[in-house]
């Protein structure tokens, strides 16, 4: 047993001097290594400010850019770690570090398949001209404005000032309403008025007061009139005019300035907007030769 000991201890001692006189024997190597190691994190950086600076006279997102940055640095610094295994004479331990690599890459690329998908598409909206920071759009059932696009998601502000995160897959798969691609916003507004209406008399004057309460309607020809249909108690019309506005906020308070308006144009002139009203019909009932009213 003394032995066995002794000559187990003996092989350790070995191994140690054998890697120790290696290490002395790799010192200039390991010198070298280290100094390539300190260039590659400055160069890294350099990359990172140029990239920066190249892509600012592009149109993409600046989280994209900050983004596309930061990759080609960490390419960098890869580089400079595969050139470093190569001065230490590591060749086999970088086959075996790729082989690792491919496979976790694989399992990594199974399990967030969500995630790689936002990050792709993300990439993909940060290419798209039509949509950018600032524009207000609608997708998916919401809309806002556009205040951030990064890889996971992208941000609107809603007119409540509520924000909105739509993961970017959805926003490229869906349609995109882009409100700000035009200089103006059409405002639609839909209201009815009474049967015993003058109807030509009532779209003379909705024109009249759309044009002389909104700056942006110069004359009376960009007002669009159109009466919808017979409603149950009014006949529906709808009104269409422009703003010099893309924002849904502006769209919102015009319409709402039109509703003023229109109201009190209406009352000055008994124009009467009506509101469902049911009528009911009670016939009389009669016992024996007595009549009996149901209505009292």
């Amino acid at each position: 047993m003394k032995n066995q000991f002794l000559e187990a201890w003996a092989k350790m001692l070995d191994k140690l001097m054998s890697w120790l006189d290696a290490i002395i024997i790799n010192i200039p190597n390991i010198l070298i290594a280290i100094i390539v190691f300190i260039a590659v994190i400055f160069i890294s950086k350099y990359v990172n400010k140029l990239t920066l600076r190249i892509l600012d006279k592009g149109k993409l997102q600046k989280s994209m850019k900050e983004v596309i940055a930061k990759l080609m640095a960490i390419i960098t610094i890869l580089l400079g770690l595969f050139l470093i295994l190569g001065i230490l004479d590591l060749s086999k331990t970088l086959n075996t570090l790729l082989a690792g690599a491919g496979v976790a890459g694989l399992a990594v690329g199974l399990a967030l398949q969500g995630a790689l998908a936002n990050t792709y598409s993300g990439i993909i909206l940060s290419y798209i001209k039509f949509v950018k920071i600032g524009d207000w759009i609608e997708s998916n059932d919401y809309e806002g404005e556009i205040t951030n696009i990064d890889l996971r998601s992208v941000t609107l502000k809603q007119v409540d000032n509520n924000l909105v995160y739509i993961p970017n897959k959805q926003v490229v798969e869906n349609p995109i309403k882009n409100y700000s691609k035009t200089k103006k916003s059409r405002v639609i507004l839909n209201c009815g008025v009474g049967y015993e209406s003058d109807l030509e008399f009532v779209k003379k004057l909705a024109i009249e007061t759309i044009t002389n309460n909104f700056d942006a309607v110069k004359k009376t020809d960009e007002v669009l009139f159109l009466y919808r249909e017979f409603g149950d108690s009014a006949i529906n019309f709808e009104l269409r005019y422009w703003i010099n506005s893309t924002s849904g906020l502006e769209v919102a308070k015009s319409k709402t300035e039109a509703i003023i308006q229109l109201k009190k144009a209406f009352d000055a002139n008994n124009i009467n907007i009506p509101f469902p009203i049911r009528t009911l019909n009670i016939p009389n009932l009669k016992y024996g030769d007595k009549e009996l009213s149901t209505v009292k």
